[in-house]
């Protein structure tokens, strides 16, 4: 007898859809669309190896197959693997085989599973190489090298048995008190959208409809959309956006991943106008699908649905609410479950059911897996996916201030260093939320990292100084000695996502970290603050340690920009390492000792305090003159960066000074006019210098403009005395509104267009724009 036409690898996936769909019934349907199971209770790990539980089996029974299995190999607090109980690298490929292959031999049509993990920085799986969280990614502004970092997290992934990376990308630190801006490439859209289409080209290798490698996964994009303008910072809240700030801000990045191949997104937790994303059908199916074309997945955030129910009555109908509106695929939840009933009942039809089980079945044809269900790719090598991550992490320092004299320490006489803090001396600190157990000896500290880089004969004395949180000032007259005996002291602040075995969680996994919890947990989902500011002991230690009068170094380790203090004579220089993953001191030592330049710029702006938010520099330009008791401008704006050395910009220069809006249209919006301008490394050491691009309406258009908006950045490499002219091109992305009619255009006015190393260090030149808009 013939195979089906569904198994066939040379007809078009729609084609396979249909006919496997043709074939299945509703409750096989109903099973493609759940993703209910937690992974890790699909198996057991006995003395013999790992076994695959009655629970697993049961699940695959009462569908006749599995939709999508999660976190098959998550390890952390939440779901209480350990290294102990859990599945390691040279595991993963077996286990996952072996889900797959219970499905494949013991279902009536023999349709895999998608196993779909978390990728936030590197698998977070055990032996999972961690790369920096996001933010510091966002510091780099270097999306070639996330591209490729990137792609060698999926490797992993795909070596182990996964299929499915879930990626946080598009979310925006609009508020800094919100726990999950780590996981955010920074407060601006357009840096966003770099980083959001190297994600995709990194981890699928290419649009997902031209078929996923052996050796790539499907990336889906969190989360979709405008979570990060949560109201207060407070996680999973509502968000008061209107129709321009949606787009402008909130969809620049999901629209760059759409167009770069994005397999899904997920649906976020939050709300516009009372409607929850997750069943918001003007978003997931008129902006998404209709609007923009995607034909992928998107699925629902984990028990999103069952927040449903508030409004809908009852699972099944909550299920078929978010049915109708474009959501495909659950997560844990306990509504889609009920759609049988649903359609039973005639809340939604049998043929809405067939188009998400379609959207499931055609991400498992484009990635093989009828064809290929086990795994066949080799892991790449664990020392280069250390290097990348170190790479990263030394590419994301970001000097802020600096006297000038103080740093790089190599070539100074120093007999003692005090490497002082709470973060001076710990791996876990460095790594951020959503990450799996470290192996002990895994890693290196900032300390680690002092000791390794210091010259020969130079002592490097260390001290706690004091607690994380909390106002214990026990430590401080050891820190004070030690910092007082030194020739300069490293004092490494910050927070941390660091999660612990009696870390308490929600159901869907965010931490429960309240006022009087000794958890010492500063950021992470769940774990929102009113205060930006150092901890009450963190600020009495720095305090402290800056009135020795020994040069102090600030070495700033956070998911977040905490709100900081006018520091000038207080301290010799201040640096944001972020979260730089487990190798980050070595990174961190690097540009302390000189042997690498500071190359990081702000992705997100540095607040004076909570109390000025919001402070991003894209605010709208209604002239606000500041506040009485404190400037309303950030401590330090976005894009801003040291080097080592100078650099000198001239003015920028535009090929014409006046072009018609219509000309955008043409040529697939090319770019009409260029922009050039000089830039000069006047130092005595080389520099990757960032040169940014800003533009700023002046005149006309629909709608009230931005103070200013980034449009364009290049990194270049000068040489001391170098000087290189980078030219920008200004095409139709450049210049383009959001305007009443619901579409990007260029419309006439009059802009200025500024080039400089920050957003609040630019000169300008002036550009008219004649004529009607242009689409």
């Amino acid at each position: 007898m013939s195979e089906p036409l569904f198994r066939d690898p040379g007809m078009p996936v729609a084609d396979r859809v249909r006919d496997l769909l043709s074939r299945m019934t509703l409750a096989e349907k109903v099973g493609q669309v759940n993703q209910r199971m937690y992974g890790w209770d699909a198996y057991e790990r006995t003395p013999s190896g790992h076994r695959l539980t009655d629970a697993f089996r049961a699940e695959v029974a009462a569908y006749d197959g599995m939709g999508a299995l999660y976190g098959l190999q998550r390890a952390d607090p939440w779901s209480g693997v350990t290294a102990e109980t859990g599945i390691g690298a040279d595991d993963g490929a077996r286990v996952s085989d072996a889900v797959q292959r219970y499905a494949v031999e013991n279902t009536r049509l023999g349709v895999p599973v998608l196993m779909v993990e978390e990728m936030p920085h590197g698998h977070q799986a055990l032996d999972g190489t961690v790369l920096p969280v996001n933010l510091a990614v966002g510091a780099t502004w270097d999306p070639e090298l996330y591209e490729e970092a990137a792609a060698a997290a999926a490797a992993q992934l795909r070596a182990r048995g996964g299929h499915v990376a879930l990626v946080s990308a598009l979310d925006l630190v609009r508020d800094p008190r919100w726990g999950r801006a780590e996981e955010c490439f920074g407060e601006d859209p357009y840096l966003a959208a770099r980083f959001t289409e190297a994600l995709v080209r990194g981890v699928q290798g290419g649009p997902a409809r031209e078929g996923i490698g052996q050796d790539r996964a499907a990336v889906v994009l969190k989360h979709f959309a405008g979570q990060g303008a949560t109201v207060g910072g407070r996680n999973s809240a509502a968000t008061e956006l209107g129709p321009r700030e949606l787009h402008e801000i909130h969809l620049v990045a999901a629209l760059a991943g759409v167009r770069a191949g994005a397999a899904g997104v997920m649906a976020a937790y939050n709300e516009f106008d009372g409607v929850p994303c997750a069943a918001n059908r003007e978003l997931l199916t008129g902006i998404l699908r209709e609007r923009w074309g995607f034909d992928g997945l998107v699925m629902a955030d984990g028990l999103a649905l069952d927040r449903l129910v508030r409004l809908a009555g009852h699972p099944a109908a909550a299920g078929a609410m978010a049915l109708r509106a474009g959501t495909d695929l659950s997560l844990w939840d306990d509504c889609y479950p009920r759609l049988a009933d649903a359609v039973g009942r005639g809340l939604v039809d049998e043929g809405t059911v067939d188009r998400a089980a379609g959207r499931v079945l055609a991400l498992k044809f484009r990635l093989g897996l009828f064809e290929q269900p086990y795994t066949t790719a080799l892991p790449p090598a664990p020392e280069d996916v250390e290097r990348l991550s170190e790479r990263v992490a030394r590419e994301a320092v970001t000097l802020l201030t600096h006297d000038g004299a103080t740093l790089p320490l190599a070539g100074r006489r120093l007999g003692r260093i005090a490497v002082i803090g709470p973060n001076a001396d710990s791996v876990p600190q460095q790594i951020g939320d959503y990450t799996a157990p470290q192996r002990p000896d895994a890693g290196f500290t900032v300390l680690a990292g002092v000791r390794a880089a210091a010259p020969r004969g130079t002592e490097v004395v260390h001290a706690r100084g004091c607690d994380l949180v909390g106002g214990d000032t026990s430590g401080l007259p050891e820190a004070v000695a030690l910092a007082t005996a030194a020739d300069v002291a490293v004092l490494v602040l910050g927070g941390s996502s660091a999660r612990e075995q009696d870390t308490r969680f929600d159901a869907n996994g965010a931490a429960v970290v309240s006022t009087g919890n000794p958890v010492e947990m500063t950021c992470g989902e769940g774990v929102d603050l009113a205060e930006l500011a150092l901890p009450e002991g963190q600020s009495a230690l720095l305090d402290a340690v800056a009135s020795t009068g020994t040069p102090v170094v600030l070495v700033l380790v956070q998911g977040r920009p905490h709100a900081l203090p006018d520091l000038g004579g207080r301290v010799s220089a201040v640096l944001s390492a972020w979260y730089p993953g487990p190798w980050g001191g070595r990174a961190v030592a690097d540009v302390l000792f000189g042997a690498a330049e500071p190359r990081g710029r702000l992705p997100v702006s540095v607040p004076r305090s909570a109390a000025q938010l919001p402070v991003f520099y894209n605010a709208k330009d209604h002239g606000y003159r500041g506040y009485v008791d404190q400037p309303a401008t950030a401590r330090h704006p976005f894009g801003h960066g040291l080097s080592y050395t100078t650099v000198e910009y001239g003015t920028p220069r535009l090929s014409r000074p006046e072009v018609e809006a219509a000309e955008f249209a043409r040529n697939g919006g090319a770019a009409p006019v260029d922009c050039v301008v000089r830039v000069t490394n006047t130092g005595t050491r080389p520099v990757r210098e960032t040169v940014q691009l800003y533009v700023r309406r002046v005149l006309g258009g629909t709608a009230w403009p931005r103070v200013r908006e980034l449009r364009g950045f290049a990194r270049v490499d000068l040489e001391p005395g170098a000087a290189r002219e980078v030219t920008f091109r200004l095409d139709s992305g450049t210049l383009a509104s959001f305007t009443y009619t619901g579409e990007w255009a260029v419309e006439p006015g009059e802009f200025t267009i500024g080039t400089g190393p920050s957003s609040d260090r630019t000169d300008t030149v002036g550009l008219l724009v004649t004529g009607p808009g242009a689409r």
